[in-house]
């Protein structure tokens, strides 16, 4: 397996999600829609935020995004979180998103964001995280 070639510096977390962009998840020209990025940003702070907090847990804010690299049909999207805060209920993960450009050993960010998760107990109201 080659190397990894990184444009933008090295990624900041964990790699939590990757996934391939198909056809459907663009428009017509063959750029992959930004809320499918995102969609998938919130799939990886979904599977972190849980294991960290043992338990069910929602997003309640995404701070800022923009889009610094488009991504095209065939990248496959690498996600890397990192929990960056915790506080009583609810903790803040740093999010990246990278594009590993098809059939390439390329790997360019395409964007970031802060995630705010909460989590949740039974009756879904808003629980204390538990320590580590």
């Amino acid at each position: 397996m080659t190397m990894v070639q990184y444009a933008d510096g090295q990624p900041t977390g964990e790699l939590t999600l990757r996934t391939l962009a198909m056809p459907a998840d663009a428009n017509a020209a063959g750029d992959i829609f930004g809320g499918w990025v995102m969609a998938q940003m919130d799939l990886a702070c979904g599977i972190r935020a849980a294991e960290r907090a043992r338990g069910r847990v929602v997003t309640a804010a995404v701070k800022e995004m923009a889009f610094a690299k488009p991504m095209k049909i065939g990248d496959t999207l690498c996600i890397y979180t990192h929990v960056d805060r915790v506080g009583r209920t609810s903790m803040t993960l740093k999010v990246e998103a990278w594009a590993q450009r098809y059939l390439s050993d390329l790997m360019e960010k395409v964007t970031d964001a802060d995630f705010i998760m909460v989590a949740l107990d039974g009756q879904g109201k808003p629980k204390p995280v538990p320590a580590e």
